[in-house]
Order: C-alpha cells, then structure tokens, then sequence
C-alpha cells in the first residue's frame, strides 16, 4: 500500500475513533456539547443513542486500521474501499439530515483517503 493513501486511511480511521469517544464516553462533558452545540439535557437524554452510533465509528475505523494491516495488499485496498465508502455514504446522509459540518468534518477525508486508494490499486 503506498505511504501515502496509508497515511490518509489511518488519519480517517484516528478521526473515527476520536468519534467514537466523544460519542460513548464524553457525550455530556462540556467539550462534546461545545462541539455538537448541544444543551446538557439534550446530551443526557441522547446518550445510549450516541454510544450506539459512537459503537459504529469504532467499526468503521477497525476496519480501516485491519486494511491497513492486512497482509494481502490488495485485499487491503478492498476492505479499505469499503469502509471508506461507507464513511462517505454516512457522512452525506449526517450533511443532509443532521449539518453540513458532517461532510467536511467526515466527508472530505474519506474521500480523499478513497480516491488515493482507488488511485493506488
């Protein structure tokens, strides 16, 4: 896998897991409803629904971090594919019902990390 396209695959896949603390364990500190412009009442009373959503950005980055490691090169490639689309299709879909910030924040990595990885195939 080149340096580079591995580069991006692991800083999507840190970005990910960063998520996913924020999502299961910080959901009512006040960094987390700074971030999310979020009222403490409303994190507590949406904190089992952002520990599940945060248990899938977990997912998403082991994936990308088992592409990286995976022996095959280009079964690596694959799984990394995958997951990074799935990253792109969740992040367009968070901009479309949730904020635009969604898709720059998640997005545009992902698709940078996908495209150096299809580049890279």
């Amino acid at each position: 896998m080149a340096t580079l396209t591995t580069i991006f695959i692991l800083i999507v896949a840190c970005l990910h897991f960063y998520i996913m603390y924020f999502e299961m364990f910080a959901f009512t500190k006040p960094r987390t409803l700074k971030t999310f412009n979020m009222t403490k009442e409303k994190a507590e009373n949406g904190k089992e629904l952002a520990a599940n959503q945060g248990l899938y950005n977990g997912f998403l980055a082991a994936g990308l971090v088992w592409s990286v490691l995976y022996p095959d090169t280009v079964i690596g490639l694959q799984i990394a594919t995958f997951f990074l689309s799935c990253i792109v299709i969740a992040a367009l879909y968070g901009a479309a019902t949730v904020s635009k910030r969604i898709f720059f924040a998640q997005g545009i990595p992902a698709i940078i990390a996908l495209i150096l990885t299809i580049i890279t195939m």
